[in-house]
């Protein structure tokens, strides 16, 4: 019996496949998921997703969303995942500086809008947590 994993974002589909674990950041701390899992909902913190099957495991970064598991379906909703094998570091370091800039600027402002801060403070978490995924995965520390 396995699980039947998907990963979905506005814009794309994160991840599809199967598995015989998952490993997920919640709001309440990290969850273990197997076939067989009592159904819940749980909202998702911005971490690393890590994704077992047959003893190998695939990690990802994920910003915040939800989780749903029924039937040994894992289905999570976030604002942003990627494989960390498509991490671009450069880019992410690009996109961090960038991000913690504008969010230092838009601090000081009185007539910026709240949405376009919590969007920036949204992609300066998503760096972080990408950085974070790609630097366990180089240093080969273990689940």
């Amino acid at each position: 019996m396995s699980l039947t994993v998907e990963i979905v974002t506005p814009d794309r589909r994160a991840y599809e496949g199967t598995a015989d674990g998952v490993t997920l950041p919640t709001a309440m701390g990290s969850i273990g998921i197997l076939p067989g899992h009592q159904p819940i909902t749980a909202i998702i913190a911005a971490g690393e997703v890590l994704v077992t099957l047959d003893g190998k495991v695939s990690r990802l970064a994920i910003d915040q969303g939800f989780v749903r598991v029924v039937s040994n379906k894992v289905s999570v909703v976030t604002e942003a995942a990627i494989d960390e094998a498509k991490i671009d570091l450069k880019a992410v370091e690009t996109a961090e500086a960038r991000a913690r800039e504008a969010v230092e600027a838009a601090r000081g402002q009185k007539d910026i809008d709240p949405v376009e801060i919590a969007k920036m403070e949204q992609i300066l978490r998503f760096a972080l947590v990408q950085r974070l995924v790609k630097g366990r995965s180089s240093q080969g520390l273990a689940e």
